[in-house]
């Protein structure tokens, strides 16, 4: 029997592959979860559609991710804060406040995808990484400097 599975299956394949089974197998465990649908013409033409469809939205994503990241990479942010002694900062820096200065520089960025390993706590330059999509990260400059008093 012939199927086209309609999500991944362990040992069997993956979303869309068109696989060979076993009659019983497919009757009584892929065809009745709604694992897999029959291979017929029908179906076959609706999943190239399907496959068309999420191939060009994916690309339109694409497209957006690469042009928010030519924005963030030509943004350059200053963030000032009190520091003491070796240039060591009274508090830190995290990714919400990149996110704040992102966001006044008219840059919208989801505060979860500001990849800051750890909280800043000197003083310095410092190229911040801003993960957007799979295979598209930028690089926003980030200069913390000391509070004029």
């Amino acid at each position: 029997m012939q199927v086209i599975l309609r999500e991944d299956v362990e040992h069997l394949g993956k979303i869309g592959d068109m696989v060979n089974v076993a009659d019983g197998y497919g009757r009584n465990y892929l065809l009745p979860r709604r694992k897999a649908t029959l291979a017929t013409d029908k179906n076959m033409k609706a999943l190239e559609h399907e496959k068309r469809v999420i191939a060009e939205r994916a690309k339109k994503l694409l497209d957006e991710a690469n042009a928010l990241a030519k924005k963030i990479s030509a943004v350059s942010i200053t963030i000032d804060r009190q520091a003491g002694e070796e240039d060591k900062l009274f508090g830190s820096v995290t990714s919400m406040d990149v996110h704040e200065a992102l966001k006044k520089e008219g840059v919208e960025v989801d505060r979860k995808k500001i990849q800051l390993e750890e909280p800043i706590k000197k003083l310095g330059e410092y190229v911040v990484p801003v993960k957007l999509q799979q295979g598209v990260t930028a690089e926003v400059k980030l200069f913390v400097v000391k509070t004029a008093d």
